[in-house]
């Protein structure tokens, strides 16, 4: 799949919005959005209004498929976007977390992903600007958001079977390829491979985005933030954090970090861990604590941004934002809470072999 060459316009615009976005990162700790889940389940939506007229013959049910919103109920996810940019978000991430063919396959709407991930960014471009273009002081930029699929790579599909896989490496890799194109025609800022449960799964997507650059288009900074599984440390394909972070590191990322899987309590140990192992931006976004018996985020906004104030008073980020359970007053008040707070240094490594499987190794 090719997309077209950026006009000298556009690319003009664009490597200003990423010139900004780095340099406003030295200056100050920047905000991303909250959780998307939350805000669309509070409209109670009925499988009609997910449907759309749009969609309203479409053979199998679509309730519950948040991304195709984009298309059926776009005002509404307009809308959306813009109470995080009033809540004070730097950053608005797409809603496209579920927008590649592997993921939409479940709906039956897989051959509408390039279309979701492009509406979704044009979306959130729009909204940015619009708040830019009133406090230009303070400008906006989009997050291509980019999520890990509902199929693995690393592990077997089949208790039976070890070597048994839903899909391949290049299934995968296609996927990735459609939807980094799409929310790059769309005019996303950066790409976020996000909630990084098997780094193969994002190993595909960080090459759909590195082969887009080596085809001449600009080069947008990318943000990896993978997910912690348990108190053990690890990610669901097993890898610690430090072995997570030299597998990803090649990159050469704008930020990595860390979202959803905890609660900023229970996240702060291994943010700490990957802030001493890392050369780059760290961000983090939990959810909103750990969710009760009814799979409810309970925490509120002052209780999560006073401990992300800790967070950023301790030295150890450069973006936080909110996940799972999290709402624009969330996000109002961890802006609050971290304004006016240095942001982390990036620290010198010393330059040294480093590997990774499941476990790091550095050479002495």
């Amino acid at each position: 799949m090719t997309t077209e060459p950026p006009t000298s316009a556009s690319t003009h615009a664009r490597e200003a919005r990423i010139a900004a976005l780095e340099q406003a990162a030295t200056e100050r700790i920047l905000v991303l959005d909250g959780a998307w889940g939350a805000q669309i389940q509070k409209h109670q939506l009925t499988e009609e209004e997910f449907r759309g007229e749009r969609l309203a013959e479409h053979p199998q049910p679509l309730k519950g498929n948040n991304d195709i919103l984009c298309l059926t109920r776009p005002a509404l996810i307009a809308a959306l976007i813009g109470d995080y940019l009033e809540a004070g978000a730097d950053i608005v991430s797409t809603n496209t977390f579920s927008s590649t063919t592997i993921a939409q396959a479940d709906y039956g709407t897989g051959h509408l992903a390039k279309e979701l991930n492009l509406a979704a960014a044009t979306l959130a471009r729009s909204a940015a600007d619009a708040v830019t273009a009133r406090d230009p002081a303070k400008p906006r930029w989009v997050a291509g958001s980019i999520g890990p699929t509902n199929r693995t790579l690393s592990m077997s599909a089949d208790v039976n079977d070890p070597g048994a896989r839903a899909v391949d490496f290049d299934q995968v890799y296609d996927a990735y390829r459609e939807q980094v194109v799409g929310l790059y025609e769309g005019g996303v800022d950066l790409f976020l491979v996000e909630t990084i449960f098997d780094t193969l799964n994002a190993k595909a997507a960080l090459k759909a985005i590195l082969d887009l650059r080596d085809e001449g288009h600009v080069e947008l900074p990318i943000w990896i933030s993978g997910t912690i599984t348990d108190r053990s440390g690890r990610t669901l394909s097993g890898q610690t954090i430090d072995a997570f972070w030299i597998s990803v590191r090649h990159a050469e990322p704008f930020a990595v970090g860390l979202n959803c899987g905890f609660g900023a309590e229970q996240l702060r140990p291994f943010l700490a861990q990957l802030a001493a192992a890392a050369d780059t931006l760290i961000a983090a976004y939990p959810n909103a604590g750990l969710p009760n018996e009814l799979g409810e985020y309970e925490q509120g906004p002052e209780a999560m941004s006073t401990q992300l104030r800790e967070w950023a008073q301790a030295g150890l980020v450069n973006i936080v934002g909110g996940c799972c359970g999290t709402t624009p007053e969330h996000i109002r008040a961890i802006a609050q809470a971290v304004a006016g707070i240095p942001p982390r240094p990036v620290p010198e490594l010393k330059p040294t072999l480093r590997l990774s499987g499941l476990e790091p190794f550095a050479a002495t």
